[in-house]
């Protein structure tokens, strides 16, 4: 299952475990991702997506239908 945003585009990035020896070791840092069903109410029917919670604020912003909007303008959905 691919850890991306479906409207942010987050994904997961590497980076170090650096241990109290300073010693470095390879690791994945994943976005926080909840898979949530959204009400559409201008085709009355649900949808899910995969979105950070970040997304979701913007969500709880904004109205489901213009977030959908700007991620299409920008290409991600």
């Amino acid at each position: 299952m691919s850890k991306i945003c479906d409207l942010t585009g987050k994904h997961s990035i590497s980076g170090n475990n650096v241990s109290h020896s300073n010693r470095k070791t390879r690791r994945k840092f994943h976005p926080n991702l909840q898979t949530k069903k959204f009400f559409m109410p201008e085709t009355g029917e649900w949808i899910t997506l995969k979105v950070s919670t970040s997304a979701l604020r913007t969500i709880d912003k904004i109205g489901v239908t213009e977030a959908i909007t700007r991620a299409i303008v920008k290409g991600r959905l």
